[in-house]
């Protein structure tokens, strides 16, 4: 049975990647953008990432590294940013810079979506025709998306939409790290939900001189 992997918006949460690569079927695996921002190991996800051969599109957090334009970001991101790209190397910002906006293979994977790679957000509710749309632009049947935060798969006629949600940071009031696992011949997706040591990563944040709300978020998943 050909299956596929996805994971998100690790940022920067090397427990949480650890758990998630821990749980992952034995299958191709494809990150759907922002290695980084928000939590304070991204040197390690990179290399871990690195390692495992696990490609990677470009999101939003990883180009503002790159750039250090954090003008649309609030301040708790940017801050955030600003700290990833204080503490990566020339190589490991060499990284960011080499992913690409979009991969396409047996899918379409793009961070926020295939109008606007980097920064539209993509929510559940967003109805069939937009879907369908996204889908013709995209030009595969499988149309994969991060950036919300926020899991969902959507049959759209005889094509699929999903969102595997986040590993480093969920938004959907669920705190376990998520990842979504597509069973290419029938496309039907699994959403999977891993726990890690949250506490690990809030003690560093605070250590790091991260901002404390980006260490409490983690426990409430939002």
């Amino acid at each position: 049975m050909a299956r596929l992997n996805l994971i998100a918006d690790v940022h920067g949460n090397l427990p949480a990647l650890e758990a998630v690569l821990d749980e992952l079927p034995k299958a191709k695996t494809l990150h759907l953008g922002d290695v980084v921002g928000y939590n304070p190991y991204p040197k390690e996800v990179i290399e871990l990432l690195q390692e495992r051969r696990i490609a990677s599109v470009m999101g939003n957090h990883d180009n503002a590294v790159l750039t250090g334009d954090v003008s649309w970001f609030n301040p708790v991101a940017a801050r955030a940013i600003l700290w990833t790209r204080e503490h990566l190397s020339e190589e490991e910002l060499a990284y960011l810079a080499s992913l690409p906006l979009e991969i396409k293979n047996e899918v379409c994977a793009v961070h926020g979506s295939p109008r606007r790679r980097l920064e539209e957000y993509v929510f559940p509710d967003y109805p069939d025709e937009v879907l369908s749309g996204f889908l013709k632009l995209a030009g595969r049947r499988i149309l994969a998306m991060g950036h919300t935060h926020v899991p969902f798969w959507r049959r759209v006629g005889d094509a699929l939409v999903v969102n595997p949600g986040s590993v480093g940071q969920p938004r959907d009031g669920d705190a376990r790290a998520s990842f979504a696992s597509i069973d290419l011949s029938t496309l039907e997706v699994e959403i999977v939900r891993v726990e890690y040591d949250i506490s690990r990563v809030a003690r560093e944040i605070l250590r790091a001189g991260l901002p404390a709300v980006l260490a409490q978020r983690l426990f409430e998943g939002y």
